[in-house]
């Protein structure tokens, strides 16, 4: 096994930070690396946002409910930005280029790119001997993040990351055998019950994990986070972004 892969095997999200912030060569080395990532028909669309305001950061932790969106070392907001590729062009052309800007593949595309470059920043993060935590829970209510960060049309903030000196290592989380979301030519449907065995691993792990221990369950975590509908206006949001419209 090798350093890069060394690396990647032993990821853990990091919650609790300490005071320090991350020099301004570390957000360009991070940022930089994820502009390496691969990119669909190099059309770059995505935008990183790095929030350092303590009021905007304020307000993104009232949105997460988390503490861990205020307290780090840096906070970078990603988002899917077509805006870009719109203001390339004059206003007839981006009258031309509309059906494919607000179409579900170009959605999809600058999501995918966003997500890519995220990637490689998280892994350049974690290089670097900080610590990072990806920040789903920012879409709890995505409009309120959207109009704080000031984004414009075809823009939509999709996750963030906190990024900073760890004051924690936790355990590292187990995940399913790699036969289990593996599939050689065609989709193997036995795969998606095979769980069983992953509950058990899942349970260990919190019972001895060395804090917040618990008795849980994988697909007991699945009935109670997918049995009460979630984020239900992050559709409709989007599409009033001119995004997924079709």
């Amino acid at each position: 096994m090798n350093e890069t892969i060394d690396l990647l095997m032993n990821h853990r999200s990091i919650r609790k930070f300490s005071d320090e912030k991350i020099t301004e060569s570390q957000v360009k080395t991070i940022v930089e690396a994820g502009q390496a990532a691969s990119t669909s028909s190099y059309y770059q669309a995505y935008s990183i946002i790095g929030v350092t305001d303590p009021n905007i950061k304020q307000q993104l932790r009232e949105v997460s409910g988390q503490p861990y969106v205020e307290e780090n070392g840096h906070l970078f907001v990603f988002c899917a930005d077509l805006n870009r590729l719109a203001q390339s062009q004059d206003e007839a052309t981006r009258e031309q280029m509309k059906t494919n800007l607000e179409s579900t593949e170009f959605y999809m595309m600058a999501t995918i790119d966003a997500t890519l470059a995220a990637q490689n920043c998280a892994v350049a993060t974690e290089s670097l001997g900080l610590g990072m935590c990806y920040l789903g829970s920012l879409r709890n209510d995505v409009k309120r993040v959207n109009d704080t960060l000031n984004l414009p049309e075809y823009v939509i903030p999709l996750f963030g990351m906190a990024v900073g000196v760890p004051e924690e290592k936790p355990e590292r989380k187990p995940r399913f055998d790699w036969t289990t979301v593996y599939h050689e030519n065609q989709y193997d449907v036995t795969t998606a019950t095979e769980f069983h065995a992953f509950d058990k691993t899942v349970t260990d792990y919190y019972t001895h994990r060395k804090t917040n221990g618990r008795d849980d369950q994988w697909s007991e975590q699945i009935k109670r986070k997918l049995t009460n509908p979630m984020r239900q206006d992050v559709g409709p949001f989007i599409q009033d972004k001119s995004l997924n419209r079709h």
